[in-house]
């Protein structure tokens, strides 16, 4: 079977070519630049007054000169928004913190964006140091609900189900930037997603610290219809995804991606395609990537607003103590057709599913599911009529808990059509409820190629292994499980069945 055409090589090959000689950031800052200290320009570093406008005034003069190194030194300097510009180098000494304003209305919307460090439309600009960014989420997160509360400032979008308000400032927001490099800081305590880049063009991310457990939608990255990204080397510990990929525009995507020697700690997902899946994500890289303590999926790949998710290589990731290994979901929420998801190669991945949440010792936790289940497998899920296609697993290594019981919710082989599509849901690994294999599920899938996998159970498992309903064109080699079942590999409606002899041995046809 034919899982990745010649012509796919060559595409990920060219994409891996350009993306490590692009034009980055950090090729186009310009040596020498011209310093301005804020201090100068009357920023105070007392962490009580109000410098918004003498650190802009800074950047303002940086810019007006072609450029510039804006310096903030060692101290705390409270601010409310700033607007970086082109040729502006934003440089934070080591103990230097710029400091969010608790006061809402220090953060005006500028061109649409709500956020503390805003970028429109600039180039050639970074944002570097050892210093830290602290938005102070939390607080100005409980002030920003205090006001809608005592009707004073009405949030309009305010979230009754999990009383919140939404009119809450991102930490940085880079938007349509081109030569962009972010790199040494530290990142803490976003009242909302805490980094996005959308539609920005060569964009270098390294070596930056994320700690923001401050409040909901925490997320540590979100990259928005991007094109040449690096994203390396970072530390991520988020009460939401860790690092995310969103395409929100039909006429854009995300393109040429770089994800590795990360850390991710997130009480949602650790590496996540979507929710928002509009255009695409094309020709990604992920690799390297340490996982722990994560209530959700080490990889979660979705496409259900229309998007073209392919060519995606990840490799080499570990996950510790998270609630899913691997998720891959083509459904239609959005959009007037469904997506196409294919070519996806995962390979060189051990990762460890504990019984309990894992993410229990977090002060923000996820949403409990609110059904009875047993422990989730992997799942690899299209839909009637929209298949995903071409996906190869490769030397994985899964430890589940087992503890299985009939008596909490029993799904028999011979009622496998009692697992619900859900075209329309959110996509999660739990959104089909209770499945039927412990192991890893697939449904509506052509080109699957399963070889090495190793599946590890702490306790007894009921279920079988594998369930495939409805795949075209299945290869299994090398398949280790728990003796002691006979029939661990269920097939429904699945053709063009190619397994090794072990895997043969194992298989049940219904």
């Amino acid at each position: 079977m034919n899982f990745f055409t010649i012509k796919y090589f060559s595409v990920v090959l060219l994409s891996s070519f350009l993306l490590f000689n692009m034009g980055t950031g950090a090729d186009i800052q310009a040596a020498g630049k011209k310093e301005y200290l804020i201090t100068k320009f009357g920023a105070v570093a007392d962490g009580n007054t109000l410098n918004t406008q003498a650190i802009q005034a800074a950047i303002d003069a940086a810019h007006k000169n072609k450029g510039g190194k804006v310096i903030i030194p060692k101290g705390k300097f409270l601010s409310g928004s700033i607007v970086l510009k082109t040729g502006v180098d934003l440089y934070l000494e080591e103990d230097a913190t710029l400091l969010g304003s608790t006061n809402p209305s220090h953060y005006p919307k500028y061109k649409g964006h709500h956020a503390f460090v805003i970028a429109d439309s600039s180039s050639g600009f970074s944002i570097t140091g050892k210093g830290t960014i602290d938005g102070q989420g939390r607080e100005l997160a409980l002030v920003i609900d205090s006001l809608h509360h005592i009707g004073e400032v009405i949030d309009s979008n305010y979230n009754y189900r999990r009383m919140r308000p939404n009119n809450r400032p991102e930490l940085l927001k880079i938007n349509k930037c081109k030569n962009v490099k972010v790199s040494g800081l530290s990142l803490k305590n976003s009242s909302a997603w805490v980094q996005t880049y959308d539609r920005c063009t060569n964009l270098e991310i390294d070596n930056i610290k994320v700690e923001s457990r401050a409040f909901w939608n925490n997320d540590g990255f979100d990259i928005v219809d991007c094109k040449n990204v690096r994203i390396t080397n970072c530390n991520v510990d988020a009460a939401d995804d860790g690092i995310c990929l969103k395409s929100h525009s039909t006429e854009h995507c995300n393109d040429q991606i770089y994800i590795a020697n990360c850390t991710i700690r997130s009480s949602a997902s650790a590496i996540k395609f979507g929710t928002g899946s509009y255009g695409g994500f094309k020709n990604i890289t992920i690799e390297n990537i340490k996982v722990f303590d994560t209530f959700r999926s080490a990889i979660a790949i979705e496409s259900v607003d229309g998007a073209v998710i392919e060519n995606i290589t990840i490799s080499n990731i570990t996950a510790v103590n998270t609630g899913n290994a691997i998720f891959i979901r083509l459904g239609h929420r959005n959009g007037e057709k469904p997506g196409i998801l294919k070519n996806v190669s995962i390979k060189n991945i051990k990762v460890q599913i504990p019984f309990g949440r894992p993410d229990i010792d977090y002060d923000l936790r996820g949403p409990e599911v609110n059904f009875f289940h047993n422990p989730f497998p992997c799942s690899i899920v299209g839909i009637p009529g929209h298949k995903i296609e071409n996906v190869v697993l490769e030397n994985i290594e899964i430890t589940y808990p087992g503890r299985a019981s009939k008596g909490m919710a029993y799904v028999p082989l011979s009622r496998l059509n009692q697992v619900p599509e859900n075209i329309d849901s959110y996509p999660e690994f739990s959104m089909f409820k209770e499945l039927p294999a412990y192991g890893l599920y697939v449904r509506h899938v052509k080109g699957i190629f399963l070889k090495n996998l190793h599946f590890k159970l702490e306790k007894e498992d009921f279920r079988p292994a594998f369930v495939f309903d409805d795949v075209e064109g299945l290869k299994m080699e090398e398949i280790d499980v728990p003796a002691g079942k006979k029939h661990q590999i269920i097939l429904k409606d699945v053709t063009e069945v190619k397994l090794d002899k072990k895997a043969s041995a194992l298989k049940k046809e219904l």
